[in-house]
């Protein structure tokens, strides 16, 4: 059975996404489906995440369903409830990695330094969410700073500030699963409903890979 990171790393893009309107989720989904995205991160950073969450799981669509920002064990339970295959959060909070845990939920915790990283690998978390990497250092700063865990098989999802230009940047490390983008459905175009613009974006990510 393939790890949370070997999937991820077949689909190469997660789509990242934050949506108020559980109709506009389905939507949303299927657009992406359609350019050619196979995992998408569905941020708990609006009123109704979780409707929108349960809405795409109905879809039952060739998709990996991530639910991002878990920052409380609740959290991470109720998005296993609404049918999550995986989750992460923007930094390492053990509490949060351990519920998840207890119920069989893939998790990658983010982390922004050694420290981070050693906490993780503690509670057996080898999957990373690197987060923000545009305005860190990016890669240069992920692979010296990971090169004492390289030898325990970590990988990492780089996020924040990525975007078509910079993408293979990260993409051709060894160290990556998947990269996070939000630049392919950004707030603007799924506020205006622009389904055919973001498919578009979602092909051109994936012809960019």
């Amino acid at each position: 059975m393939k790890t949370l990171a070997e999937k991820l790393n077949d689909a190469k893009i997660v789509a990242v996404l934050a949506v108020n309107d559980a109709g506009d989720a389905k939507d949303l989904a299927k657009a992406l489906v359609d350019g050619g995205i196979k995992a998408i991160e569905m941020t708990l950073r609006t009123e109704n995440a979780f409707d929108c969450i349960s809405s795409i799981a109905e879809m039952n669509l060739d998709l990996m369903l991530g639910v991002g920002t878990v920052l409380t064990p609740d959290q991470a339970r109720e998005a296993k409830n609404r049918g999550a295959d995986f989750a992460v959060s923007p930094g390492c909070n053990v509490r949060v990695i351990d519920a998840a845990k207890e119920i069989n939920l893939p998790f990658a915790p983010g982390i922004m330094t050694p420290s981070e990283i050693e906490q993780s690998l503690e509670h057996g978390c080898t999957l990373m969410k690197y987060f923000p990497a545009g305005t860190t250092g990016g890669m240069k700063h992920l692979e010296a700073m990971s090169a004492p865990y390289k030898h325990l098989g970590v990988k990492f999802i780089p996020l924040g500030g990525l975007n078509l230009s910079n993408m293979r940047d990260y993409t051709s490390s060894p160290l990556v699963a998947a990269i996070g983008g939000s630049w392919i459905a950004p707030a603007k175009l799924i506020n205006a409903r622009d389904w055919n613009q973001i498919r578009k974006n979602a092909q051109e990510a994936v012809a960019n890979l």
